[in-house]
């Protein structure tokens, strides 16, 4: 098969090289899966720049998440050889979805509704499931409540976007200049703050009428994180998602004592099949009444990754990028 493995450290044009290898044999609690599509994400361009925590040892194919079909059940019962799958792939062990064939997780490995398209489904699993453990899960959302998105341009962002105005809240999206700020209006916010021009905290203030945010997602890090503490109403809750800036935040722990407020953190993962099943049910309720939406911004040949994850890199994506497989 053909794969895009990661060479070395650095720029992702400098270090992705295609190559044909072996198909990969599949590992206790994986399967593998012909990719039809591939999702497109910044930790693929950290990775190739070796600063992200779950970076393999080189060479190693990256493209944490797939839709593809199933090639080989490895004894898996639940699943059929021919099913159309979305998941998170083993790109720890270096077997990733820039491949034409990829190996899986069982534990995160989804049916994909008729509905849903491959593209659709290729960035579905990571950020959906993220927004609905932050929002519903860690974050208790409630009908009501105000919350606060940073990065609200992006793929993660704009699923925390949905979910929360699926929640019942009013959403307050962050981003840097007109064209993201309109797009996060197409994706359901509220209210934009544009980075670029406006401080946020002084906006949300603003905005507010002084009592801040209930919860702000934050998948940005370091002083976004550090300022988003005082967009905070009493009793507010904020969600750690990740770094997007290169460092994570801090918190005062005074401050947080004093104002009753709460610093969570925040990964997609859940303790028990049961749940992770029952959460999935839920986010395809909500993606069949059309309250989700996955937004695909661009789409890209198999050849083309460098140039996608180039994109990503100089932050000239809003939404989702995929990478298409011929059938």
């Amino acid at each position: 098969m053909r794969a895009w493995i990661v060479t070395t450290t650095g720029a992702p044009s400098d270090v992705l090289k295609i190559v044909d290898c072996a198909v990969p044999i599949p590992a206790p609690g994986t399967m593998r899966v012909k990719v039809l599509a591939a999702g497109v994400g910044l930790p693929d361009v950290l990775m190739c720049k070796g600063n992200y925590p779950f970076t393999p040892q080189h060479p190693f194919t990256s493209g944490q998440e797939v839709c593809g079909v199933i090639t080989d059940t490895n004894a898996n019962k639940e699943f059929q050889l021919g099913q159309r799958v979305m998941g998170v792939t083993a790109f720890i062990e270096g077997h990733g979805g820039f491949a034409e064939e990829a190996l899986v997780y069982d534990q995160n490995v989804f049916q994909v509704p008729d509905e849903m398209s491959d593209s659709e489904a290729a960035v579905f699993t990571i950020a959906y499931r993220t927004a609905y453990v932050a929002l519903v899960i860690r974050g208790q959302m409630k009908t009501g409540e105000t919350l606060l998105v940073h990065g609200a341009s992006g793929g993660t962002g704009a699923a925390a976007i949905q979910v929360g105005k699926a929640l019942g809240g009013r959403v307050i999206a962050v981003a840097n200049g007109t064209l993201k700020t309109e797009k996060c209006i197409s994706f359901g916010a509220d209210d934009v703050i544009d980075s670029s021009r406006e401080d946020f905290v002084e906006r949300v203030n603003i905005l507010t009428n002084g009592k801040g945010v209930d919860l702000v997602f934050d998948p940005v890090g370091g002083d976004t994180f550090n300022r988003s503490i005082n967009c905070l109403g009493f009793g507010g809750r904020l969600l750690a998602i990740g770094f997007a800036s290169g460092a994570w935040g801090d918190a005062s722990t005074q401050d947080l004592a004093l104002n009753n407020r709460s610093v969570i953190g925040v990964l997609a993962t859940v303790p028990t099949p049961e749940i992770s099943q029952a959460m999935q049910n839920q986010l395809y309720a909500l993606y069949k009444q059309g309250k989700l939406c996955p937004h695909i911004e661009r789409t890209h040949s198999f050849e083309e990754l460098p140039n996608a994850l180039a994109d990503l890199d100089e932050r000239l994506v809003m939404g989702r990028s995929v990478i298409l497989m011929s059938r």
